[in-house]
Parts: structure tokens; C-alpha cells; sequence
């Protein structure tokens, strides 16, 4: 995939596993281009984590810069937050960057996420993703993407039409169509990331059964055996009070995650108030995926 030379600022903040999902909810209001939660050398339940978002370089960007640092001062009232560093990065220099650190990466049993660059044989029974992430979230280095390509690879069944609502790169909408999916729905509201989910979309030879839409859940219509969404506490809670559970056939099951384990309680009030049913809870480190159904 080409990477158009663009400026961005990116602004990082070094911070605790209970305090991340806070400030990349404070990022996520303005970094419009997707933010990224990365562990340590020592993987993710050890030692501290950085959030990073990417700001456009535009008339906007002093504003938003201010935005930041207001919100993440307010957050820093109720627990230490380390200031926020700032540097400018060209878009193919943070593509660069990524290359770097991405290797092939097996999640679960069959499923295998090879960045696009990198040559792969695959086994026989391997459900290989060709991934290049771009300036979008979705590597398969996250916790909250392996839980779900697990459950992915646990509940998709032939046949079956899957809705993804926050897809970043498309890794999960392309995983669920190799894993026989007969039809897949991606959603994201950031344009950037719709582009390059349309990318690994091609890519993967999977045009003819998943979609990609500029959007989200309002922006949905049908029902849809499998849904998941891999996106903050406070997006999913949101979309449930919107009325996701409408989406979900009788028999269908919900996958979400990108909860923090402080938030799950809030995720589960939501859940009873719209008559969903927990059917598992998953966790990997601080991270946790919610499973459910329509009571």
C-alpha cells in the first residue's frame, strides 16, 4: 500500500494499565486518525503502557493540541498522569516504524496475522490475515484484538453475516471472512481507516463478501448473526443504550472488547438494561471481552 508524504503530530503519555482507557478516551476526542495503547518490552501486564494519537497538521491542530493537554490536566486531578510528549512524523516514517515491529503472529489455533511485507508458509489448516495496518489501529498486537480473533475463531460458522463496528484496519472483518463467513459489514467512522481497510480488503481477496462504510452503529440497518465491536468501554456502553442489541439475530452473539477491567461493571449495566446476556468473560491482562446474547 502507497502512503501519501503527510505530516502529523504525534502526541504519546506514558501511563499505568488502569489509567490508559481514560486517556485514550481523552486522545480519541480529537486524534481522529485512531489511537494506538502499546505495552512495554516486558509484554503488556508488566510495567507501564503508551498511549499514542495522531493529530492532521492542519489549522485545527493548535486547538486540539490545547484540547489534550486541558483534558488530560482535568484527568490528572484524580490520578498522576505523565505529560504528554509531542513530535511531527511523516506518515511513511511511522509506517516505517511499525514495519519494524510487526512479525507474524499466530492468535489462537488457526489463525495467523502476516504483515504484508513479510513471507509466510502457512500450514495447512492456517487462516492467514495479510495485514498492513497503516495509520490505523489493528496490528494483532493488542490484547483486546487477539481476544477477539479468538472468539472469532470459536463462534464464526459458515454461512454466516458478521457486522464489525469500529474495523480500524479490517483485520477482524477479513479474519471473519476467511473464517467462513458468508457476509461481512465494517464500519468505522474515520475515513483514514476506512481507506485502508479497503486496502487489506483487496489485499486479502475477501471484496466479494465484506463491505466497508464510512460510519457507525446508526448507520447500520438488518440484523446480523455475529457482531463485535473492539473499541472503548464508553463507545460500547453508548452504542448499547443506542440500541445495539437490535442488530443481533435471536441466536446471535455480541463479541466486545477494548474494556479495561475497571469498566466492566459499566459495560454490564448496559448489557441488563438492554436485555443482553453475558454468555463468557474474557481477560488478558487489564484487558477484557465481554461475550453476550439477547436475553
Amino acid at each position: 500500500m502507497n502512503h501519501v508524504d503527510v505530516e502529523w503530530l504525534e502526541v504519546s503519555v506514558e501511563v499505568d494499565h488502569e489509567t490508559a482507557e481514560a486517556v485514550a478516551e481523552v486522545l480519541s476526542r480529537y486524534a481522529h486518525r485512531g489511537v494506538v495503547v502499546e505495552g512495554g518490552p516486558g509484554g503488556w501486564e508488566s510495567g507501564p503502557v503508551v498511549v499514542r494519537g495522531y493529530l492532521p497538521t492542519d489549522d485545527e491542530l493548535w486547538n486540539r493540541k490545547k484540547s489534550i493537554q486541558e483534558g488530560l490536566w482535568h484527568l490528572g486531578q484524580i490520578r498522576p498522569i505523565a505529560e504528554p510528549s509531542f513530535r511531527k512524523v511523516a506518515e511513511k516514517d511511522w509506517a516505517e516504524a511499525w514495519k519494524k515491529r510487526l512479525k507474524v503472529l499466530r492468535v489462537g489455533e488457526r489463525v495467523v496475522i502476516c504483515p504484508s511485507w513479510l513471507d509466510y508458509h502457512p500450514k495447512p489448516t492456517d487462516v492467514v490475515v495479510q495485514l498492513d495496518p497503516g495509520m490505523a489501529f489493528g496490528t494483532g498486537l493488542h490484547p483486546t484484538t487477539q481476544l477477539c480473533l479468538r472468539a472469532l475463531e470459536e463462534f464464526v460458522q459458515p454461512g454466516m453475516d458478521v457486522l464489525d463496528l469500529g474495523t480500524g484496519s479490517g483485520i477482524l472483518a477479513v479474519a471473519a471472512a476467511k473464517l467462513g463467513a458468508r457476509r461481512v459489514l465494517a464500519f468505522d467512522n474515520d475515513q483514514q481507516a476506512v481507506s485502508v481497510a479497503r486496502g487489506n480488503i483487496v489485499d486479502n481477496d475477501v471484496s466479494a463478501c465484506v463491505s466497508v462504510q464510512s460510519g457507525s452503529l446508526q448507520d447500520v440497518s438488518g440484523s446480523y448473526d455475529l457482531v463485535v465491536v473492539n473499541i472503548l468501554a464508553r463507545v460500547i456502553v453508548d452504542m448499547v443504550e443506542e440500541g445495539l442489541s437490535q442488530r443481533l439475530r435471536p441466536d446471535g452473539v455480541l463479541i466486545t472488547a477494548g474494556i479495561i477491567v475497571d469498566k466492566v461493571p459499566e459495560v454490564l449495566t448496559a448489557f441488563e438494561r438492554s436485555s443482553l446476556q453475558l454468555v463468557d468473560q474474557r481477560q488478558r491482562g487489564d484487558w477484557v471481552s465481554l461475550l453476550a446474547k439477547r436475553a
